[in-house]
């Protein structure tokens, strides 16, 4: 389901692209996904990124995590995207896979941490010298 979207956000007076790495981990790093879940959980991602106006550049996991690559418009916090994805896919997985075993006394799949790292086409390095490189007027 890939929809072909600007890659920045032109608004009035700026121009974005703002993309984030995320991790998320299942409640008490317990080894639950298997290869046809992690499918279930790309589509429950790709679906709340399509209602938030927000784009999946990447995304692959593990029996315990999952790493996603999202951009996503300057108007959305952080914390409501990873609020968001994290709640649609919980209980899409739950809904079609009955077998999962509860692993909190709230039925919690994720772990209510996690990581959160901005990305960008350059390295930091990169930056500080393009910004070192700037001439100060005399």
């Amino acid at each position: 389901m890939s929809v072909p979207r600007r890659t920045t956000d032109l608004g009035r007076h700026s121009v974005t692209r703002l993309v984030v790495h995320l991790i998320f981990t299942t409640k008490y790093r317990r080894k639950v996904f298997d290869g046809y879940m992690i499918g279930q959980l790309q589509e429950a991602f790709e679906s709340a990124c399509e209602k938030l106006d927000c784009r999946i550049l990447e995304f692959d996991g593990e029996q315990d995590h999952v790493h996603l690559l999202v951009e996503y418009p300057p108007k959305l916090s952080i914390s409501v995207l990873v609020n968001n994805l994290k709640s649609t896919s919980s209980r899409r997985v739950r809904y079609l896979n009955t077998h999962i075993p509860r692993l909190s006394k709230n039925a919690a799949l994720w772990s209510r941490s996690y990581f959160a790292c901005s990305a960008g086409g350059a390295t930091i390095e990169t930056l500080k010298a393009y910004v070192q490189g700037q001439k100060t007027p005399e």
